[in-house]
C-alpha cells in the first residue's frame, strides 16, 4: 500500500480521504489485501468497466476504503473494473474505517434511473427511462435478449440520451401511454417503437399512424393498423401463457408499421413473436432527416 494509503491521520483518529488515480496494477495490489471476499457480481463489474471504457466513469464519493489494519472493506468492483477495462481512474480512497462498519457497507438503495431524471422536471420518470433504456438497446444489441447483465444501461447513458433529444422523448412517452389503450403493448413498447418509427421516417404522417390505431375506424382490411389493433391485448401481460417480452413487442409494431409505410413489400404480414432465428426488424427509413435536440442547439 506504498503506493497511495498511509493509514488514518484525520483529527482524532477519524477516517481520512483522498482522490487518487487508480491504476490496473494499483488496483490488483489493493485487492489482494481485501480482508473479506465477498461474491462477486460479474454483471456490475461488466457494467463499471463499459463505463470506463466509454470514457464515463466520474468522481464521486463512491470510492474503496480500508480499514484500521489497511485491509480492503469496500470497492472491490470498481477494481475489478478498472483491471478489466485497462484504464486508470481516479477516486476517492478512504483510509483507517473501522471494521465495524463493514456490515452496513452498501446496504442503502441504487439510485434508479428514474430518480437521476427527476432532476430534469419530466413526467412519467418510470416510463421514460425504461423507454431510453430499451431504445439504446433496440440500437446497440437489437438481436440479443433485452435482460440479464449484458442488458444494463448506466444512469448516466439514460440522462445523456434524454438530453440529446428530450422533445422527442417526451412526445414518445405521450404517445405509448395512450396508444397501450388501444394496442396488445405495454407503454413502454408503444413508446419505444413510436420513437423509432419516427426517427427513422420523419416525413411519414405520424398523425394518421397514431389516430388509425387508436380509433380502428375506417381501415381497411388489410391495413397494417388494423391487423396490429388484433394482436391479443392478454398476450404481453404477465401470467399470460405465450407472454411476450419486450424485443417481441417492439418487433411486432415495427412490423406493422414498416407494412403500412410500404404495403407493397410488406407481403403476407404476420404480426407474432420473434422465432428464435429471426432478426428485429428495422424501421423503414423515409424523408429528411430529422434533427435530435443536441444537434438543433449546437
Amino acid at each position: 500500500m506504498s503506493n497511495t494509503i498511509e493509514g488514518p491521520d484525520g483529527p482524532d483518529g477519524h477516517p481520512v480521504s483522498r482522490v487518487v488515480r487508480v491504476t490496473p496494477k494499483m488496483a490488483e495490489e489493493f485487492l489482494s489485501l481485501a480482508a473479506v471476499n465477498r461474491r462477486l457480481d460479474a454483471g456490475q463489474v461488466r457494467a463499471l468497466t463499459q463505463a470506463i471504457r466509454r470514457g464515463e466513469w466520474k468522481l464521486t464519493h463512491q470510492g474503496i476504503a480500508f480499514d484500521e489494519a489497511g485491509a480492503l472493506i469496500d470497492g472491490q468492483h470498481r477494481l475489478y473494473a478498472i483491471i478489466e477495462a485497462d484504464t486508470p481512474v481516479d477516486m476517492l480512497v478512504f483510509d483507517g474505517l473501522s471494521k465495524d462498519v463493514f456490515p452496513v457497507l452498501d446496504a442503502g438503495k441504487r439510485r434508479s434511473a428514474a430518480d437521476t431524471l427527476s432532476s430534469t422536471g419530466a413526467k412519467y420518470l418510470t416510463l421514460l427511462s425504461s423507454t431510453i433504456r430499451h431504445v439504446l438497446l433496440f440500437k446497440e444489441m437489437p438481436n440479443d435478449p433485452w435482460s440479464g447483465s449484458r442488458a444494463h444501461v448506466s444512469n448516466d447513458r439514460i440522462l445523456k440520451a434524454y438530453h440529446g433529444d428530450k422533445s422527442m422523448y417526451e412526445e414518445s412517452v405521450a404517445v405509448g401511454r395512450e396508444l397501450s389503450k388501444y394496442l396488445f403493448t405495454s407503454q413502454t413498447a408503444a413508446a419505444v417503437g413510436f420513437f423509432l418509427t419516427t426517427e427513422a421516417a420523419p416525413a411519414m404522417p405520424n398523425d394518421q399512424w397514431v389516430s388509425g390505431l387508436k380509433s380502428g375506424a375506417g381501415l381497411d382490411f388489410g391495413d397494417a393498423r388494423l391487423a396490429l389493433r388484433e394482436v391479443p391485448k392478454e398476450s404481453h401481460r404477465r401470467g399470460s401463457r405465450r407472454r411476450m417480452g419486450m424485443r417481441d413487442q417492439v418487433s411486432i409494431y415495427i412490423k406493422a408499421w414498416n407494412a403500412w409505410v410500404e404495403p407493397e413489400n410488406a407481403g403476407e404480414l404476420r404480426l407474432r413473436r420473434l422465432r428464435k432465428t429471426e432478426k428485429m426488424p428495422m424501421p423503414v427509413k423515409i424523408g429528411f432527416k430529422r434533427k435530435s435536440d443536441s444537434e438543433a442547439s449546437g
